[in-house]
Parts: C-alpha cells; structure tokens; sequence
C-alpha cells in the first residue's frame, strides 16, 4: 500500500453502492452479520476507506418505490479517497474472495445491484454545505436514492432535481467498472450516461417523498429506479420486522 503523500488531502472519488435483498425468514441474521462483520471486513478495514453508511427500504418505502414491483431492501454506501481507486479495488477484491474462502459471508442473501460509481459532484443549495465526505458520518434521516441515464452530452449534476427544502445535499455518481468479485456479485459495465443521484434528506424521507419528490420524479431522465431509504439504527434489529 502507498503511503500518505502530501496529495493526498481528504477528497472523495469514488463509491461502492450496494442493494441487498434478505431471504425472508433471515433478515435479522442477515442484518446482524452485515453489521457485525461484513461491513467492516469487507470494506471499512481496507485501505483509503474514507466512510460507510447502511440505509434500509421498509415496506412503506417501497410502497413508494418506482417501479414499485423493484426487489432490494438494504443499501450500503462506502465513499473511497481520491485517487486511490485502484488500490481500494484491488484490496476489496481479493478480501471478498478470502472471506469466502474463510466461510464468512451469508449465503441467504441475493444481490440486486453492486456497483462502484465516480464521485461527479455535491449539489447543494446551503451557501455552507457540509462537506460530501462527511455525508455517511453526518448520519442523515435518509436518502432518496435514484437510478437514471442521460442522454449524450448532459451532465448528471445537471439534472439534480432542485428547489427541494427537505435535501441538504445531492451526491452524484457515475458507474465504473466492476471487473472483481465472487459470482453471485452481478456485473454491470459502465456507461457514461447511467448515474446515480443520492439525495441526502434532514427530515423522515417517507415524508419528503410525499411532499416533495413523488410529483418530480418525472423530471428526470431514464429512470430505472426511484426508492426512499431510512438510516439503520446500528447495534439494533430495527426495521427487519417491516421489509414486507
């Protein structure tokens, strides 16, 4: 691993984004053994790890959902240092393969979508926003999280819905390629028109969607996906009652 330089001020660059879907009968192992040990072990402990945050889609977020028939109830973001992509990459891809190896993952559990994404930008109307790389640790209500393509040409920080009082900030990203990992990991090639839009929200994200974001929804392009997600509470069982 290369050491710290003097280029190497706190500057985030990428992100690993996760949905996870449960089997059902195990979502409260499924939570505990993320939280208790994958979410460190398979990323927070690598190196140039800046943040990681869980968030949950409860049955009412899903409610919500656009497409509302779109399967995934646990989401994961970690936010990786400027600069050191391909260091974190190569690190996280050998660790899941050990961890297999080694017997430590869930196997009642399918992936829906895991994707790294080129950090694009924070869009935020506070004059004094709190810096993206803070955004995991501020711990947020929420997020709305959408899934979208552009066509040629447009930027996806410039399609960042605006005018939202309920959004502090929005973290855009665009994928990158995901070319390691274990087979049940799905592969998604990366696109310079697909991104992703991460609004972080500072009230009940159920009530912002309702508010705010269901009636402009539309006014984005090639939505593929539209979802609320609440913030895990670490350390308890909450919300594994209410995925269904």
């Amino acid at each position: 691993m290369s050491e710290p330089s003097e280029h190497d001020a706190i500057s985030l660059g990428s992100f690993l984004l996760t949905i996870v879907e449960p089997r059902p009968g195990h979502e409260v192992a499924y939570n505990r053994w993320y939280e208790r040990d994958h979410f460190y072990s398979g990323c927070m402990i690598g190196p140039w790890t800046l943040a990681g945050g869980r968030f949950v889609a409860t049955r009412e977020c899903k409610a919500r959902r656009q497409p509302d028939d779109h399967p995934g109830s646990y989401m994961a973001l970690y936010w990786v240092q400027d600069g050191r992509y391909r260091e974190w990459i190569d690190w996280a891809g050998a660790q899941v393969m050990w961890l297999h190896k080694n017997g430590r993952m869930f196997e009642e559990r399918d992936h829906v979508h895991t994707q790294m994404y080129k950090f694009k930008g924070a869009v935020s109307a506070n004059p004094d926003p709190v810096p993206p790389e803070l955004a995991l640790d501020r711990r947020y209500p929420g997020v709305i999280a959408v899934f979208g393509e552009v066509i040629e040409g447009v930027e996806p920080a410039d399609v960042v819905l605006d005018g939202l009082a309920s959004v502090d900030q929005c973290i855009v990203g665009r994928p990158r390629p995901l070319q390691q990992g274990p087979s049940d990991v799905p592969r998604a090639e990366g696109s310079e028109q697909r991104f992703v839009h991460l609004y972080f929200v500072n009230r009940d994200p159920l009530a912002a969607w309702d508010d705010e974001f269901e009636k402009r929804i539309g006014e984005l392009p090639g939505v593929t996906l539209a979802s609320p997600f609440l913030a895990t509470v670490p350390g308890t069982d909450t919300y594994t009652d209410q995925l269904w």
